[in-house]
């Protein structure tokens, strides 16, 4: 799939993902600080992933866990600083919504600190049985310790 929105084009093309852009900005981010690059590129190998790009810089990723046909979790999405504000993370996410391997699915998930408006537009609410969820959190698992 591929959209224009304004100057920028929004696509599912993981061949086109620029691996270095997503593995600079995830790994300044507070939910993958300091992640390994190996890391970064077998997840977005492993993924369905969105991209975003200003003429052929890259701007904007998003990445589509699933089986494509019961379950999705949406991660990593990023827009970079000097672009947010401009409508992108809802161009991306409609474009995320409509895509053909994510429809009807049982369960599409996600996980935000501060972007719930965002992803209401879409849809997504609270769990309404959360007591059901468990999960594994190992958080700060890439950070570089001080002395190593």
């Amino acid at each position: 799939m591929e959209k224009k929105f304004q100057d920028y084009l929004i696509n599912d093309d993981r061949e086109k993902t620029d691996s270095d852009f997503v593995h600079r900005e995830l790994a300044a981010s507070y939910w993958a600080k300091d992640i390994p690059f190996e890391i970064v590129k077998c997840a977005i190998e492993n993924s369905l992933c969105f991209n975003i790009f200003l003429n052929e810089k890259q701007v904007g990723f998003a990445r589509v866990v699933t089986d494509r046909c019961t379950y999705a979790y949406l991660c990593d999405v990023i827009i970079s600083e000097h672009y947010r504000g401009k409508g992108l993370g809802t161009a991306m996410m409609d474009m995320i919504m409509h895509h053909p391997d994510l429809q009807n699915l049982r369960r599409f998930t996600l996980a935000t600190r501060d972007a719930h408006a965002l992803y209401e537009k879409f849809g997504f609410h609270t769990p309404k049985n959360p007591q059901r969820l468990m999960e594994i959190h190992r958080q700060g698992i890439y950070e570089v310790k001080k002395g190593e």
